[in-house]
């Protein structure tokens, strides 16, 4: 999977087809994505107790399936694939294993996402 929280996105088909968002939730298993403001669904919801916010229609995100998506190069402003290159560094007396992610669009480094931003 080249998709991961916090990156940004690009849709390639459906309603939102064409829009971009940050990736919030990736589910694995059933390899769907949530993506920030796109694909809004309406939800009625009751109230559960005195203490919990009163019920009502609540907007929040549906997961998108992972092949409706692509990576977007901030770069180019287009999606793209991703290539994968292993390098080795040394840090002191050993070697770290280094796995970059590459745009196939502009064939440079795609920055790690920051969690949390």
């Amino acid at each position: 999977m080249d998709i991961r929280k916090g990156d940004t996105v690009i849709v390639l088909s459906g309603d939102e087809a064409g829009n971009t968002g940050r990736v919030l939730a990736y589910f694995p298993k059933t390899q769907r994505v949530l993506v920030e403001r796109l694909n809004m669904i309406k939800r009625h919801t009751r109230a559960r107790s005195e203490t919990q916010a009163q019920g009502g229609i609540i907007e929040k995100e549906a997961p998108i399936h992972i092949s409706n998506l692509a990576l977007y190069d901030p770069k180019a402003k287009v999606a793209t694939r991703v290539r994968h290159r292993i390098r080795y560094e040394t840090d002191g007396d050993r070697k770290v294993k280094i796995k970059d992610r590459i745009s196939s669009r502009t064939g440079e480094v795609l920055e790690k996402p920051e969690f949390g931003t």
